[in-house]
């Protein structure tokens, strides 16, 4: 009985790595086992990176919640702090959103926790 080596499930999986590979530098776009660490490698930080971006994101809305409270009287702490007694159901993102595009209406929400 001949052997069996399954050449179009291999040739699939490479050409699914060397597509991925597209537009890497030199061997890395062209020699598959150097594609395929390349690609590996770049699967592993993008999937760090997608949760990394997160944090990074909540801590630029903390800033700039902050920066926007503190002319008004308030710190950043006490302003959440009031937010969730008042039972104000607004996240840092759109909070953050409202200080930068509509400082009006932040003032009225800061006024609000304040008084």
């Amino acid at each position: 009985m001949p052997r069996s080596v399954n050449a179009v499930a291999s040739r699939a999986r490479r050409k699914k790595i060397l597509k991925a590979a597209r537009g890497y530098f030199s061997g890395r776009s062209k020699v598959y086992t150097v594609a395929k660490n390349a690609v590996e490698r770049a699967m592993r930080y993008a999937f760090i990176h997608r949760r990394a971006k997160k944090r990074a994101f909540r801590r630029l809305w903390i800033a700039r919640i902050n920066a926007a409270v503190r002319p008004l009287g308030i710190n950043y702490s006490r302003f959440i702090d009031g937010l969730t007694k008042k039972n104000i159901l607004l996240n840092r993102k759109v909070l953050a959103d409202l200080a930068l595009h509509n400082p009006q209406a932040f003032k009225a929400v800061v006024e609000k926790v304040k008084g």
